[in-house]
């Protein structure tokens, strides 16, 4: 059964807790649907109780494309790599385009949606990322709802297109900056947070605005010294 949704007004748990209450469901959950899940990838029931990524993902709603546009931008946050920030900016691509289409939570490929993992392999990763994420979810609180609604979302998503795009560029500078960008507004999708959705959302388009206005000037100048030389 998936998590009731959160009621205007009511608390929103931060993104490790809820990950914390969906895998407590799923530990929960009859025997069987562990079976059928070991069984999908051919694993072996002795490390504990299994559940399938699908499981997880489509109990995040919305929050699930925080999460997995958060793990793809984390590699273009890094200065002078290539090649690797273009090969996650396709899925980056699709996942914000599938938020501006208005679905309640990603699409993935039959087979990665149903890979298997042992539950409590995922719940000893969360306790050591805990205290890495733990700051930001101190300072992240539900603000700005409208932002982070339903609606809401769809537009961010469509924002989000922008700066996705950029980092599909293999140029310098395109990468970076918009991914640190499309890395806060993540966070802000997870912690339905408005302002540091802003906040990732401006981050990565006044970088873009600043690279197109360089590349302008710089075609233009170009156009004028081949005239001149002519």
């Amino acid at each position: 059964m998936t998590p009731a949704p959160t009621q205007p007004g009511q608390p929103v748990r931060g993104a490790t807790q809820f990950l914390r209450d969906i895998l407590g469901e799923l530990e929960a959950a009859p025997e069987a649907d562990f079976d059928a899940a070991a069984a999908t990838s051919g694993e072996d029931k002795d490390d504990g109780p299994k559940a399938r990524l699908g499981d997880v993902v489509d109990r995040l709603d919305e929050r699930a494309f925080g999460l997995l546009l958060l793990l793809l931008a984390l590699p273009c946050t890094l200065p002078f790599v290539y090649i690797l920030p273009q090969l996650v900016a396709l899925p980056m691509l699709a996942l914000a385009g599938q938020m501006a289409a208005g679905r309640k939570h990603p699409w993935l490929p039959a087979r990665l949606h149903e890979r298997s993992f042992s539950v409590g392999s995922f719940k000893t990763v969360l306790d050591r990322s805990e205290k890495y994420v733990g700051w930001v979810e101190r300072f992240a609180r539900p603000r700005l709802s409208a932002i982070t609604s339903h609606h809401g979302n769809r537009l961010v998503g469509a924002l989000l297109l922008v700066p996705a795009a950029s980092i599909l560029v293999p140029l310098p500078g395109t990468n970076t900056i918009p991914g640190i960008g499309v890395a806060i507004a993540s966070l802000g999708v997870i912690e339905r947070d408005g302002v540091l959705v802003i906040l990732g959302l401006a981050i990565g388009f006044l970088w873009v605005a600043l690279l197109a206005t360089l590349g302008l000037e710089a075609a233009s100048l170009i156009k004028d010294w081949l005239t001149a030389r002519v």
